[in-house]
């Protein structure tokens, strides 16, 4: 199992790519939070399927909660919420594309929220590795800027910059406060503690934005119903997604796994140059290498 996180990984990182680009989609027939909310209410039966399916395979109970197992899953639940709400957010914005590749931050302040919430170390050459990564996102988020220095080095200031940092920020507490969930139950099966903490997280996720929309904005839940075919589609991405990501925290420090999941950057990069035909740019080719060197590095340092 020591290496299992690896391509656990690149597996979510691939359906998070899919998602994305399907709630981007939604967007523009729902609202922020509708559809944020398609990713859990369309999601939830299966991750309740996926525990159900884990469970039997390992021939063991469901582990029981506790108090601590809880608390943690109700930040990290609370946190991906208000996250997804800004990456949402982000995409509605002109410059969705800085504000996406802000959001790759996470890997950055993973680590930092895993050094003061869990005591978790990181050796210098995971740090080299996951600022190598974000340098790499970064250049490739210049692609449509004109004064391509300034922009990397002012980027930031922007309001879809800072929106995709606050994501990155939030998205960050919740993958540390579903790793701390996971190992709170003790178990044995780490898969099976894994299906449990995103089984409740769903399920939490799912009840809380039902109980906003009916408040907040009714006529979303309608919308959210009428758009069932593609929410179906986000609902499977982000359970295949989320049961990756999951599995691969409780493996290992949150912070390598979002180091790694960097390679969603690439695989919308490939898309784009093979699907669509689109002519990378010099930073963009720079930002590649440099991230798939960061990538290198940090497993080399595991």
């Amino acid at each position: 199992m020591e290496w299992a996180w690896i391509p656990i990984t690149i597996w979510a990182a691939a359906c998070q790519t899919v998602r994305t680009g399907l709630q981007k989609h939604l967007k523009g027939r729902l609202s922020t939070n509708g559809a944020s909310f398609t990713r859990f209410v369309y999601g939830m039966p299966l991750a309740l399927l996926y525990l159900f399916i884990v469970a039997q395979i390992s021939q063991a109970p469901v582990p029981a909660a506790n108090a601590a197992f809880l608390g943690w899953m109700a930040l990290g639940a609370l946190a991906q919420i208000l996250a997804t709400n800004l990456l949402i957010l982000a995409l509605s914005l002109r410059n969705f594309v800085v504000g996406t590749a802000y959001s790759k931050t996470e890997a950055i302040q993973a680590a930092l929220f895993g050094v003061v919430l869990l005591g978790e170390s990181i050796n210098i050459y995971g740090v080299i590795a996951i600022l190598l990564g974000t340098v790499g996102v970064m250049l490739i988020s210049l692609k449509n800027s004109e004064n391509k220095l300034r922009a990397f080095m002012l980027g930031w200031t922007e309001r879809s910059a800072l929106i995709g940092i606050a994501s990155g920020g939030l998205f960050a507490v919740s993958a540390i406060g579903f790793r701390a969930a996971s190992l709170s139950l003790e178990a044995a099966n780490i898969p099976l503690a894994a299906a449990t903490t995103l089984a409740y997280a769903t399920s939490l996720q799912t009840l809380l934005m039902l109980a906003y929309l009916a408040l907040r904005e009714p006529g979303q839940l309608g919308q959210v119903a009428a758009a069932w075919r593609p929410g179906i589609l986000v609902g499977i991405t982000s359970a295949a997604g989320s049961a990756g990501w999951f599995t691969a925290m409780a493996l290992q420090v949150a912070a390598y796994v979002r180091m790694l999941g960097l390679v969603e950057i690439v695989f919308t990069f490939l898309v784009s140059y093979l699907a669509f035909r689109e002519r990378p740019s010099r930073p963009e080719i720079t930002g590649v290498l440099i991230l798939l060197g960061g990538i290198a590095l940090g497993l080399a340092s595991r």
